[in-house]
């Protein structure tokens, strides 16, 4: 983990409440290679860990009060005892869902937190997830309470779901805890089976370069409940028990045919990358990229203008494939490059959303790193 990110979470700490923390916790955001809305659907996700993390430094108070600062900027603090779903709304609403969540697990004392981060918010890459997760975890370490992942990605989510608002499902959370260092996390939702599968792009003469879009999404209000209501809407009409038991769209109504098509799909790609990749076929795993996003783009239609630039001239340049990931409408890109090309990529991608009239990418090459826990 970083010693650096830990360090300057602590001093921050200590400059705003004059004492070291009891502790310091981190998690970071992810990269999904493949496998973008299947995880509500019951479906098979692929993950990996970023080095890009959140870091919480904590101590615990007596008085039932939560304060919280980003960076030193502190907020206005809050009564565990008066936190209720829609309030607070801006970006506390995260780590206060958390205290929600743990407060009906037991878990009432007050804490101080300060917050530090270099997940970029809004990116596709789960930074409210990291923050979510390493307040989770920080919580629970200044109450001496053990809990497994599995508890805290679904405690997380009940967070996000009912005090936030976003239905995200268990990709984003299970990847923070879960992940682990030069690996790709295969996930099968509906069971709760994790497999790391070993992966080094780097060893094949490949990088996974990241193109953050600077389109900032929000998935609470956008149409991303829409896409899942869908979802839930053809399980029922099917009598199954979600999408991941389908076979094919045929027989639902229209509008919700492209929403299942891309379900079926996107879990079969999942899997022939998983075989891929045990198989140390790297460079076959393109063309599986390309077609989630095509996916994405035409039948579930969370896609963009830039998103789609962004793939598009990155496969131009020589990429072996790309595509959209996280929720969509804006964050990030990703591209499979061979490393003596990156440099090529990159400006072409960044010469073509020039040409666009878009704000320029950030770009950077993605390495699998290991999941939250404790720093310090």
């Amino acid at each position: 983990m970083n010693s650096t990110g830990s360090n300057n979470a602590a001093e921050a700490f200590e400059r705003l409440h004059g004492v070291a923390p009891t502790g310091v916790w981190s998690a970071p955001g992810r990269v999904n290679l493949i496998g973008e809305h299947t995880d509500y659907n019951d479906g098979f996700v692929l993950p990996f860990a970023i080095p890009q993390r959140t870091w919480v430094a904590a101590a615990p108070r007596e008085d039932g009060v939560l304060t919280l600062a980003s960076g030193s900027a502190a907020v206005p603090p809050l009564r565990l005892a008066d936190l209720e779903p829609g309030s607070p709304r801006d970006w506390t609403a995260y780590p206060a869902g958390v205290a929600w969540v743990l407060r009906q697990q037991g878990i009432t004392g007050g804490a101080d937190l300060v917050i530090t981060g270099d997940v970029p918010h809004g990116s596709g890459l789960s930074s409210s997830h990291s923050l979510e997760v390493a307040t989770a975890l920080a919580l629970l370490g200044l109450a001496e309470t053990e809990a497994s992942t599995g508890d805290v990605a679904k405690w997380v989510q009940q967070a996000e779901n009912d005090f936030v608002g976003a239905p995200t499902g268990l990709l984003d959370q299970t990847a923070s805890l879960c992940c682990t260092e030069a690996h790709v996390l295969f996930l099968d939702v509906r069971t709760g089976r994790q497999e790391q599968v070993p992966f080094d792009a780097s060893r094949h003469g490949l990088e996974v370069l990241v193109i953050d879009t600077r389109v900032s999404h929000e998935l609470v209000g956008s149409g991303y409940a829409e896409r899942r209501a869908g979802c839930e809407e053809a399980a029922r009409l099917r009598n199954v028990p979600a999408v991941r038991d389908l076979d094919t769209e045929a027989g639902l109504p229209e509008r919700l045919r492209p929403l299942v098509r891309h379900v079926i799909t996107e879990n079969e790609r999942v899997l022939k990358t998983v075989a891929l990749l045990r198989e140390d076929r790297y460079e076959e795993i393109g063309p599986l990229l390309s077609a989630s996003h095509a996916s994405l783009r035409d039948d579930y239609r969370v896609s963009c203008a830039e998103l789609d630039v962004a793939a598009q001239a990155a496969e131009d340049a020589g990429a072996l494939g790309a595509r959209m990931i996280g929720g969509g409408f804006g964050g990030s890109a990703i591209a499979l490059v061979p490393a003596g090309i990156r440099p090529d990529v990159e400006r072409c991608v960044a010469e073509a959303f020039a040409r666009h009239g878009f704000a320029a990418p950030r770009m950077f090459t993605a390495i699998p790193a290991a999941g939250a826990g404790r720093d310090r």
